[in-house]
């Protein structure tokens, strides 16, 4: 080959290269932290007016139902970034005792975008529960930027996480309630019934509303600096939140202030043909974390991996029809902090099913870091004094075990219609489509995290699929709770007596849920109180305290101190941090003694439940 033909295919080369490029779109995600869809007028009559945000909707798509399937950050990130279903994977557990290993054969989506070409870079915050690899961000960074991308013609990915609405926000003094007024006047602002109507309160959500004003003002930034630089018409832009919140009962909760974002999508003029939607329009379709990096994917032009949970809802392929009847999402709950939780939910259109697995556990059991938000306390304060309502003393006493609510007619989750005759149909169809949901995962919660941690995060999808069975047994174990008492009975004592150690854990959470204080059926669990499994033993402890006057605590203490990993300590610990805050006056909790074995870091989640015990915060 001549030198002249050499370098003329070298140019056709670097044209063709060129020429791939300038047909891609870049992508902004702009991400506000804890924040749900209900602080924005754009979405909600309550929220604020956010001119910059609405300017995005006016050249764009709103998503009217948009969801992160978990409401704390960690799990919502990982969500995120992997494009499945935490329980699946194993990253469910915020924060989490161990990083889970990606599913095999799969990376997190932005590396996909680099294989492509695309410059990705993260601005800053990661909280990832899965091992990150070197291909996913070309930085990730407080310096990260698209405008360091290599070339103007690299495409960009680049996501901005603002950390202006974080919960922290809320973290005020009394003094500065009693002497620093909010821009947005607190008698305007609307709260919802569950609420106690109250000068902190007000003042609580109106500081929020001036954050999410702040939220406005760097969405205004971003677009200044694409339209400055000439990028604005060749990006989608997606302003969304990181999951629900961020007032007491939502970051942390399934309903739907914990999980319903606010999403914008605002799509660039040089690239409308990709999207078959009018500007400015709107859509009622069902869509939810699992869902972007596929749809980001899917208008790169780059083919989504195998493995994934996720569907795209924008790009060329993707018929507008098909996304408006999009009508199911699922959220889970299992450890914030140090408190654990496991819940499940299902949305199907306006019907909102939720699954307390562990219904004896109040919504407002401790979290050191929820309280220490005034509202917080002020609500506990409160309570303990007798001046709530039936809806706001809710937050404080143990829950149903399922609930359905009928969120057209009652947005805030507060008429549980699990018992009413009327809708029994709807509840069983939502309660065996969470069930066949789970055991398709398979969710993996149904094993304790301390068995996770010994066993399965090097590969937690292949530990799922082996222990596929087994979940499901535990599974239908559990729901046990959902039968009448009569009829659920010979069942939980077959549980309870089984040879499997996890078939015991779920029978005796289904006993402890139905709450009876069935004297024959005390005597059983009684029989668990010297169980070789410690966590057996807790659940024991547990039923006992709800359901009987027997003192337990001996055998609380004992396990404890045969705990050998921290996720089992910490598990120990919720349950003592339960015994002590609700049956206090004959459970108190006195010196806890650990395990030698075990090394508790300072900043570690079982020292938070040792420092509440011991009277610090």
């Amino acid at each position: 080959m001549t030198c002249t033909r050499y370098f003329s295919l070298v140019i056709l080369l670097l044209l063709a290269e060129f020429a791939i490029a300038l047909d891609r779109p870049n992508f902004v995600w702009i991400m506000s932290e804890d924040n749900s869809k209900h602080y924005l007028k754009h979405f909600d009559e309550s929220g604020v007016s956010a001119p910059n945000i609405e300017a995005l909707a006016e050249h764009g798509i709103t998503f009217d139902r948009a969801f992160s399937c978990a409401p704390v950050c960690s799990v919502a990130r990982t969500t995120l970034i992997t494009s499945c279903y935490a329980p699946r994977i194993g990253t469910q557990f915020h924060r989490r005792s161990k990083p889970a290993q990606m599913p095999e054969g799969l990376r997190m989506f932005p590396a996909y975008l680099q294989d492509a070409g695309y410059y990705t870079t993260n601005n800053s915050k990661e909280d990832y529960n899965a091992v990150k690899t070197d291909d996913v961000w070309n930085d990730s960074s407080k310096k990260a930027h698209w405008k360091n991308r290599p070339s103007k013609q690299t495409p960009f990915f680049h996501v901005l996480t603002s950390t202006l609405s974080h919960e922290s926000s809320l973290h005020f003094s009394k003094e500065k309630m009693l002497n620093e007024s909010t821009q947005t006047d607190t008698a305007s602002v609307e709260l919802p019934p569950y609420f106690p109507n109250t000068d902190t309160f007000r003042y609580t959500r109106a500081t929020y509303h001036d954050r999410m004003k702040a939220i406005d003002g760097v969405v205004g930034k971003v677009v200044d600096e694409l339209r400055d630089a000439g990028e604005l018409e060749n990006t989608f832009i997606f302003y969304f939140g990181d999951h629900g919140g961020v007032l007491p009962r939502s970051k942390g909760y399934i309903y739907e202030s914990g999980l319903h974002i606010p999403l914008v999508v605002r799509v660039p003029d040089h690239y409308k043909t990709l999207v078959s939607r009018d500007l400015h329009s709107r859509t009622n379709g069902l869509v939810e974390f699992v869902d972007f990096g596929p749809t980001v994917l899917s208008l790169a032009g780059v083919e989504a991996p195998n493995g994934i949970d996720g569907r795209a809802f924008l790009g060329g392929a993707i018929r507008p029809d098909e996304v408006d009847k999009r009508n199911e999402t699922i959220g889970y709950a299992d450890r914030f902090d140090e408190k654990y939780d496991f819940v499940r939910s299902l949305r199907n259109d306006d019907f909102k099913y939720i699954r307390n697995f562990e219904p004896f556990y109040p919504d407002g059991l401790q979290n050191n870091y929820r309280y220490k938000m005034l509202a917080y306390e002020e609500w506990r304060t409160l309570f303990e004094q007798g001046k709530l309502n039936a809806i706001q003393r809710k937050f404080f006493e143990a829950k149903a075990p399922e609930a359905l609510y009928n969120l057209r007619e009652d947005p805030h989750e507060t008429r549980n219609l699990a018992d009413e005759p009327a809708f029994s149909g709807k509840l069983l169809q939502m309660r065996n489509r969470l069930v066949e949901r789970l055991k398709e995962m398979p969710d993996l919660s149904f094993l304790p995290e301390a068995v996770l941690f010994k066993s399965a995060m090097s590969n937690p999808v292949d530990f799922g699929q082996q222990q596929k069975l087994e979940i499901a047994g535990l599974v239908d174990t559990v729901n046990l709770a959902l039968l009448p008492f009569e009829e659920a009975e010979p069942r939980l004592r077959e549980a309870i007596e089984s040879t499997n150690p996890w078939t015991r854990y779920w029978g005796l959470v289904a006993a402890t849920s139905h709450g009876q204080t069935d004297s024959s059926l005390q005597t059983l669990v009684k029989t668990c109180l010297t169980d070789e499994e410690p966590l057996v033993v807790m659940r024991a402890i547990e039923y006992l305290a709800v359901c009987s006057d027997i003192d337990p605590r001996a055998y609380l203490y004992r396990s404890v101190g045969r705990a050998t990993n921290e996720p089992e300590l910490l598990r120990l610990l919720n349950t003592a941090v339960f015994l002590n805050d609700h049956f206090g006056d004959r459970l108190g909790i006195d010196a806890i003694k650990l395990n030698s074995s075990i090394t508790i870091s300072t900043k570690g989640e079982p020292k938070n439940r040792l420092d509440y015990l011991s009277g610090k915060r």
